[in-house]
């Protein structure tokens, strides 16, 4: 196994090395859920990758998560940024919810045909420490009180809506809140930076204009009665005609796929079948966590 291992570890290397070079970047790997317990491993990686003494300007992200915590996501960004001036986010196969929130703070987002992003759905601990969607929750929260004012409420929902922790229902609405806020922010800030003329008019791309695609993004992403699943994959045809967003298409670059295949797919292959909760990747430094450890 040590022996196993050690091959694994050193075709991680090899593979996040090519990436590197198809990039002209350093390059960060991340696989599993956002949760806070993983950010002081997740710092201490990122400070490791950013002092090496050969350290680039810009950051190839690789994730691949079903989401997690937005209040996490923010402190992440905090950490990326600290050290690097450009990012592209690179989504081999998913980046959910908090994900997606996550990669809306990149420069650049690469996806291929196959990539999904998904709505930003935030997630809640609840006592037993499990993520709950929020959106789901309150729509439906939303739904029982128009049918209470409509007269419509049946005996059982009226026990239900009666039942409700207000406490819990407005941190689900802050956690909405926040998500958008944060999604909108970043756009302007990092997404729509370059982002100058209208491609069609040729005129110039005001702040008023990108604050104004930003909140329609934002809103659409978090609209649960449009996707009507926390788990629904929103693929880069979606993602560029019906939201106007702009992803870095890698489906017909052969060299550039191939590269980020093999890369990507060692890594899952290795959370798999070692049944680890986590992975974290930077070329030299791995780390990882068992399931239920």
């Amino acid at each position: 196994m040590a022996v196993l291992n050690e091959t694994i570890e050193l075709a991680l290397a090899h593979y996040s090395k090519e990436t590197a070079a198809q990039f002209e970047a350093d390059v960060f790997s991340f696989i599993g859920g956002i949760r806070p317990e993983y950010l002081s491993i997740f710092r201490a990686h990122m400070e490791n990758l950013a002092g090496q003494p050969a350290k680039a300007d810009n950051l190839a992200f690789f994730i691949h998560t079903p989401g997690g915590v937005a209040e996490v996501v923010e402190k992440m960004v905090d950490i990326i940024r600290q050290h690097y001036q450009e990012v592209w986010f690179v989504v081999p196969d998913m980046a959910m919810s908090a994900g997606t929130i996550l990669c809306m703070s990149g420069d650049k987002i690469y996806m291929d045909y196959s990539s999904a992003l998904g709505p930003i759905d935030p997630q809640i601990p609840n006592g037993d420490g499990q993520l709950v969607p929020a959106l789901g929750y309150l729509d439906h929260v939303d739904r029982m009180i128009e049918k209470s004012a409509a007269g419509t409420l049946t005996d059982a929902e009226f026990a239900i809506l009666q039942n409700q922790d207000l406490a819990t229902l407005r941190r689900y609405e802050q956690a909405r809140d926040l998500s958008i806020s944060l999604l909108k922010d970043w756009l302007v800030k990092y997404k729509f930076k370059d982002w100058n003329e209208h491609s069609s008019s040729g005129d110039k791309v005001t702040d008023d204009e990108k604050s104004q695609r930003a909140e329609e993004i934002a809103h659409a992403l978090s609209n649960h009665n449009k996707w009507h699943s926390h788990g629904r994959m929103i693929g880069i045809k979606t993602l560029t005609n019906d939201l106007r967003l702009r992803i870095e298409d890698y489906t017909d670059n052969d060299e550039l796929k191939s590269v980020i295949r093999k890369y990507s797919d060692l890594m899952l292959d290795c959370v798999q079948s070692r049944r680890l909760d986590h992975l974290f990747h930077t070329g030299k430094y791995v780390a990882s966590n068992k399931s239920g450890t």
